[in-house]
C-alpha cells in the first residue's frame, strides 16, 4: 500500500497595506488679508541707507516726524559720541541741508573706532538725504559727504613686522 502525500496546500493570506494618513491643509485665507491690513496700518515711512568708514559700517534710517530725535546704537548722541567735533561730523549732512529738526535719526553701527563710526554715519545720513530728495544729491555730492572713503589699513606681509616695514637690517 502506497500512501499517498495529502496535498497540502497553504493558503495565502492578503496582506493589508496600510494607509497614510492624508494631511488635509486648509488655507486660511482670510487671516491673511487681516495680517496685511494690519502690517499696512502699523508701517512708517522712512529713509534708509547704509555709510561705510574703513571697518565701520552704520545703517542709518531717517524717519518723517519733525522731532529732531538722534538716536545711535539705542543712546542718544551726546551719550555714544562724546565730542562736539564728532556730533557735528556726525549731523554735518543734515546741517548742510539744513534739515536737523525735520527728521528723526535712528542709526546702528557696528566696527571700527568713534571717529570712523561717526563718519560712516555721515555718510549714511547723505544716502538716505538724497533717497528722501533728489535735488539734495549736488550739493552733497560737491561736499563730498556721498563718497565713500576707501582707505583702509594695509595688511601685514609675511617676513615684516608690518604692512611695510622690514626688520632692521644689520651689516654682520
Amino acid at each position: 500500500m502506497v500512501k499517498e502525500k495529502a496535498k497540502t496546500t497553504k493558503k495565502k493570506v492578503p496582506v493589508k497595506k496600510k494607509k497614510m494618513p492624508v494631511k488635509k491643509t486648509v488655507k486660511p485665507k482670510e487671516k491673511k488679508q487681516k495680517k496685511v491690513e494690519a502690517i499696512s496700518r502699523i508701517r512708517v515711512e522712512y529713509f534708509e541707507a547704509t555709510g561705510r568708514r574703513k571697518t565701520s559700517v552704520a545703517r542709518v534710517r531717517l524717519y518723517n516726524k519733525k522731532s529732531g530725535l538722534v538716536t545711535i546704537n539705542e543712546k542718544k548722541l551726546e551719550q555714544y559720541l562724546p565730542t562736539e567735533a564728532l556730533q557735528k561730523t556726525a549731523l554735518s549732512a543734515l546741517d548742510k541741508m539744513k534739515s536737523l529738526d525735520r527728521f528723526e535719526v535712528m542709526v546702528v553701527v557696528r566696527g571700527g573706532g568713534i571717529s570712523s563710526q561717526a563718519e560712516a554715519i555721515r555718510h549714511g545720513i547723505a544716502r538716505a538725504l538724497v533717497l528722501s530728495n533728489s535735488e539734495y544729491k549736488k550739493r552733497l555730492k560737491k561736499s563730498g559727504f556721498l563718497t565713500r572713503d576707501s582707505r583702509m589699513k594695509e595688511r601685514k606681509k609675511f617676513g615684516l613686522k608690518r604692512a611695510r616695514r622690514a626688520p632692521q637690517w644689520s651689516k654682520r
